[in-house]
C-alpha cells in the first residue's frame, strides 16, 4: 500500500531535482497515469497531490509543447473522473 506521505515525499523529491530532463509538470503527469493501475494508490494521488494539480500539469505541459504528456495527463484524469462517478 502506497502511503499519502509517500506520494507527497516522491513528487516534492521530483520536483526539485535538478540532475533530470523530467519537468515537475511531467512528473505529476507521470505519477497521475501510473497511479490508475492501483485503486489504493489512486487514491493517495487523489489526496496528496489533487486533480487539480493534474490539471495544473496538463496545461503546463501543453503550453510546452509536450503533446504526449498532455495527453497522458487527460488520459489520466478521465479515468479519475470514472473512478469517481463509480464510486459516488
Amino acid at each position: 500500500m502506497v502511503s499519502t506521505t509517500a506520494v507527497k515525499r516522491a513528487l516534492a523529491a521530483l520536483a526539485t531535482r535538478t540532475d533530470t530532463a523530467t519537468s515537475p509538470a511531467v512528473a505529476v503527469i507521470d505519477e497521475a497515469d501510473a497511479a490508475r493501475t492501483d485503486l489504493r494508490r489512486a487514491a493517495g494521488f487523489v489526496r496528496a497531490v489533487g486533480l487539480d494539480r493534474l490539471r495544473e500539469a496538463i496545461a503546463t505541459a501543453e503550453r510546452d509543447g509536450d503533446d504526449a504528456a498532455a495527453e497522458r495527463g487527460r488520459e489520466a484524469l478521465d479515468a479519475y473522473r470514472r473512478f469517481r462517478a463509480a464510486a459516488g
